[in-house]
């Protein structure tokens, strides 16, 4: 099996994308969207509300095939998907370790996830059941559960949303230590300027609906350099550069 993020960046190309509102009236949701994440870069989905990000996760998960233009996948058909949800969705019959192995093939189902777990906070929990996790445990196993199968790439729509501002900053700090150990191509839409900061090396903002690429800013520091002050300068910039979207 190659390694994670050995593959062609993850090229975005939708002409448009249009649904039905609850009155029978076509929305356009998305119009000329285009854009690309590097090969082994964490990137971020930003704007207001109702513009199309979790829309545009759908299309390039195939759970929404009813648009026009086109994506590909690092890996191509032989792509290792794996998403985060903002829900767990966990097996509440299965223990966190079956709700992990469960996602891998046959094959890997004995492979040994034991520095996995131990980077998550969760070596002491694997014979624990949902029921008996918070919800910051139950978000962790679900990371747990996307790293485990060595993805190609990886997806996230707003994986720490409605937590306490202190659980997300740990869930985070989590992501990107088990993220920096396996980087692949990832994509995560956030309401959260100061996450997308915090996590990305590219915020791909996107306009009020119909969705389209206002603009994108790249963030060339390491991330252990963004210190509070940083991070404070860097939404000054973005500030700037993009008047009216730091409030989506």
């Amino acid at each position: 099996m190659p390694p994670a993020g050995v593959a062609a960046p993850l090229e975005v190309g939708v002409t448009e994308k249009i649904f039905l509102s609850a009155t029978g009236q076509p929305v356009v949701a998305l119009r000329d969207l285009s854009f690309s994440v590097a090969q082994g870069e964490f990137a971020c989905l930003f704007g207001p509300s109702g513009c199309g990000k979790t829309t545009t996760l759908r299309i390039l998960l195939g759970l929404d095939r009813d648009f026009s233009g086109s994506y590909r996948l690092p890996g191509g058909e032989d792509a290792r998907i794996a998403a985060v949800f903002q829900e767990p969705t966990l097996l509440p019959w299965r223990t966190v370790e079956q709700n992990v192995r469960l996602v891998l093939p046959k094959a890997r189902r004995d492979a040994d996830l034991d520095g996995l777990f131990e980077a998550l906070g969760l070596a002491g929990m694997r014979a624990l059941y949902p029921g008996e996790l918070s919800l910051g445990l139950a978000r962790r196993v679900a990371l747990a559960r996307a790293f485990a199968v060595e993805p190609t790439v990886l997806f996230l729509d707003e994986p720490f949303v409605s937590l306490d501002e202190r659980t997300a900053q740990r869930l985070r700090t989590l992501l990107m230590s088990v993220w920096s150990a396996r980087p692949t191509t990832a994509l995560m839409v956030t309401h959260n300027l100061h996450e997308a900061m915090v996590l990305s090396d590219r915020i791909v903002v996107l306009s009020p609906r119909p969705g389209h690429v206002a603009g994108l800013f790249d963030i060339r520091l390491p991330r252990e350099n963004r210190s509070p002050r940083v991070i404070s300068d860097l939404m000054r910039s973005f500030h700037e550069k993009f008047p009216g979207h730091g409030t989506p």
